[in-house]
């Protein structure tokens, strides 16, 4: 697999931490090692990023990593595995993060289904724009929420014939069914860097899945 030059663009080492941790919860210490050697990301088997919110975790890096996850699997089999570790990314640590953390309190719990989501989803793009170099905003339209990642980890420095983030695909949908207490939300990227677009774009539908 090619590098991808390094971007200047950085996720704190805590969040990529907390994304190869659940690589590893999806694929087993093997799975993960072998893509690692294929993102010429050897040295991270060895010793993963500090448990620190400093902003050292290169974009270039985090693409690679899916990237060579796709290249491994297949576009089915790897878009199947991140949307599997966007969920785990999400279980396993994002909803600590501040913006987040008032979402467990009783006083958020017995708000309105709708009032959850259009008070979480921000506060989730919050915990990006404010601890890393992913600015992400969210919008409300009629039908869906559409949440917008101008700077991408997930596809930086990639070229995609179909939109490709799925980790944060499965990271928002994740993040949602806790915010709702439990309830499914359909999530499908439909703008992507990867493919040309100028941001990476996720629609929600407001109604629930089923």
């Amino acid at each position: 697999m090619e590098p991808i030059p390094e971007s200047g663009l950085f996720y704190p080492n805590k969040i990529a931490r907390i994304s190869l941790n659940a690589l590893e919860d999806v694929m087993g210490k093997n799975g993960v090692n072998a893509v690692l050697n294929l993102a010429n990301l050897a040295h991270l088997s060895e010793q993963l990023p500090p448990d620190n919110l400093n902003r050292e975790f290169d974009f270039a890096w985090f693409s690679s990593l899916f990237g060579a996850l796709e290249e491994m699997y297949g576009p089915r089999g790897g878009r199947d595995l991140a949307l599997r570790v966007g969920k785990a990314t999400f279980e396993r640590g994002l909803r600590s993060f501040g913006a987040l953390a008032g979402a467990g309190d009783l006083a958020f719990k017995v708000l309105p289904l709708h009032t959850k989501i259009k008070v979480g989803l921000p506060a989730m793009a919050r915990v990006f724009s404010q601890m890393s170099d992913q600015f992400s905003s969210v919008e409300e339209e009629d039908e869906h929420f559409v949440y917008t990642i101008h700077q991408c980890p997930v596809c930086y420095g990639r070229h995609s014939e179909k939109a490709c983030c799925y980790i944060a695909s499965g990271l928002i949908f994740e993040g949602l069914k806790w915010l709702s207490g439990g309830t499914q939300f359909e999530v499908e990227e439909s703008r992507c860097i990867a493919v040309g677009d100028e941001v990476c774009e996720f629609r929600v539908k407001k109604e629930p899945i089923g």
